[in-house]
């Protein structure tokens, strides 16, 4: 089942002589439960995409289509609604709120919403993560691989229809970034989570289904590789 469609993406930056296409006309598509990895050099347009993807960043022109909704045609009150229901994102620098503990970080993104967080699914994403013995941690009081499991575990809580990594192990030793991008295969087999994530490193997209590649803001291949 399609749950992600990219229609023509276009983001320019600036006009005439100074004018910067950080998409240039990207079009693809993603089935439900796919690890997709989206690979390119610094200023390929990786990073624009993502943020065009989870309702961060507006596009120039083209479409996004998420389950069927053209995103972009949403109020900024539904677009801030899509956001926080339907995607969820794990960013390089973990972004967790210092004063809040392990699970309090993890359950913001459901007590935002007005809801409550549901007990079990809750205790077997702290399980899963292996954070059972840090739920009343600050996140000073965490390495940065443990850090990267709650973020990982804020993203998931929602159960969003899309997981998307900027980097996840960008600011990890090769011990930990090995850590994190299991718990990212364990979330896509275990809880069949869609999942895009971006990198620079090669031997970390293989852990992918399909890697798609962007140079100079363009698709310049997609290739299936399990």
């Amino acid at each position: 089942m399609e749950i992600l469609k990219v229609e023509n993406l276009c983001k320019n930056y600036g006009k005439g002589n100074t004018l910067v296409k950080a998409l240039d006309n990207v079009s693809f598509s993603v089935e439900k439960g796919e690890f997709i990895a989206i690979v390119g050099s610094s200023g390929s347009g990786k990073s624009t995409l993502l943020h065009i993807l989870g309702g961060v960043d507006r596009p120039t022109s083209g479409k996004v289509f998420v389950e069927g909704k053209d995103v972009y045609k949403l109020n900024e009150t539904n677009l801030a609604i899509f956001r926080r229901r339907q995607v969820g994102l794990i960013y390089q620098f973990y972004n967790l709120i210092p004063i809040l503990n392990v699970k309090e970080n993890i359950t913001l993104p459901i007590l935002l919403d007005g809801k409550k967080p549901n007990q079990e699914y809750l205790e077997e994403l702290i399980e899963t993560l292996g954070l059972s013995n840090r739920v009343n941690h600050l996140p000073n009081e965490l390495s940065g691989g443990q850090q990267q499991r709650v973020s990982i575990g804020r993203a998931l809580m929602n159960r969003p229809s899309l997981l998307l990594a900027d980097e996840p192990t960008g600011n990890l030793d090769s011990k930990a970034g090995k850590e994190i991008v299991e718990l990212l295969k364990l979330s896509n087999k275990k809880y069949k989570q869609t999942i895009i994530m971006i990198t620079h490193d090669q031997n970390l997209a293989l852990n992918a289904d399909r890697i798609i590649t962007l140079e100079d803001g363009r698709i310049i291949s997609d290739e299936t590789i399990k």
